[in-house]
């Protein structure tokens, strides 16, 4: 139980995890966990701004449960199920998606709505993750996406192998 009066539900080891992927991705120093650093390597590139230590301070206690200074990942789960609860009630066209729309966002350097080669083999190389040109076109095709034209949001999620939105 945590100070709060809640407790994080236990994991059901048998139960695949389907936001296994996107902390992976999160946890750039993958000691599983993240931290305010994680949480600052994963925005770098984005509009830096002096309130950025605020925001981020936000986001880890807004998850960090138990209140020792880190995200977990039953407390990351825990809150984008809460999140994807959310999405799931809207449709995507009102703005469904939450975080993995800013994870998206960081990874789309250009900005146009697609992940292109480029983009993920930069985003894989900034967040450790020794990925080859191939691995990066398996990663395009898998997520229903082309070489010329890249990937969607839903095709990051096909690749992320996340299901925030209802069959």
């Amino acid at each position: 139980m945590c100070p709060t009066g809640t407790a994080l539900r236990p994991r059901d080891a048998a139960k695949p995890s389907r936001l296994k992927p996107a902390f992976d991705v999160i946890d750039a120093d993958r000691d599983g966990k993240i931290s305010r650093d994680d949480l600052r390597a994963f925005y770098a590139g984005r509009r830096a701004s002096e309130d950025d230590d605020d925001v981020i301070g936000t986001m880890i206690s807004v998850a960090d449960f138990n209140k020792d200074g880190y995200v977990e990942y039953d407390e990351f789960e825990r809150v984008l199920d809460l999140e994807y609860g959310k999405a799931n009630s809207k449709s995507k066209s009102n703005g469904g998606g939450g975080l993995m729309e800013d994870v998206f966002k960081v990874m789309d350097k250009d900005g146009d709505g697609r992940l292109s080669h480029g983009d993920l083999k930069s985003y894989m190389n900034c967040a450790g993750f020794a990925a080859t040109d191939d691995d990066i076109k398996a990663m395009i095709r898998l997520g229903g996406g082309d070489e010329n034209d890249g990937v969607s949001f839903d095709g990051l999620l096909k690749i992320l192998a996340v299901d925030t939105v209802a069959s």
